[in-house]
């Protein structure tokens, strides 16, 4: 048995992205109508906004939350590894290429992708924190601190790749 390519990797990995943009899909759906999802739960902000969400939901939300953040760790190993290995792709292709600015951004930016998944890990711990009623007042901001650093460094790995995939592109029609 043959190890897989990057390539197969990406393409693996990607296919379960889209099978977790389901599952959580299909748990946002069974939040109660008009309450907030996930996201808005990821800031959170203050004790006083979880305990009001807390009660919006209701146990059986709750339970739904519960499950889409204990099902998110899978997710941050997925998008992780999937945007720090496309990262790595467009560095290489870089660097074959002769794109400084390109390659030079390389050294860092697939990076991003697994500072993205600790600091989802550490956010979901904390909003577990505050399901559990063990949060006090110090998780509802930390999370939100969490939340707000991984969309950063998430954004900063998509747009490296999406950066890459046009000097790809551009590339084939040179």
């Amino acid at each position: 048995m043959t190890a897989l390519s990057r390539k197969q990797w990406l393409i693996v990995l990607g296919a379960l992205i889209i099978a977790f943009y389901i599952a959580f899909g299909v748990i946002e759906r069974s939040l109660p109508d008009g309450t907030p999802g996930v996201i808005q739960y990821e800031f959170v902000g203050s004790e006083d906004r979880a305990a009001e969400m807390l009660a919006e939901w209701g146990d059986a939300g709750q339970d739904d939350i519960r499950l889409s953040l204990w099902i998110d760790y899978g997710f941050m190993l997925v998008y992780g590894a999937f945007f720090t290995l496309a990262g790595l792709a467009t560095r290489d292709f870089a660097r074959e290429r002769g794109k400084q600015a390109l390659a030079s951004v390389g050294r860092w930016a697939p990076w991003c992708a697994v500072g993205a998944a600790l600091f989802d890990a550490a956010e979901n711990a904390n909003l577990l924190l505050i399901l559990g009623g063990h949060g006090g007042s110090v998780s509802p901001p930390l999370a939100t601190a969490c939340a707000s650093v991984k969309f950063v460094l998430i954004a900063i790995a998509i747009v490296y790749v999406v950066w890459g995939l046009v000097a790809r592109f551009r590339a084939r029609s040179d």
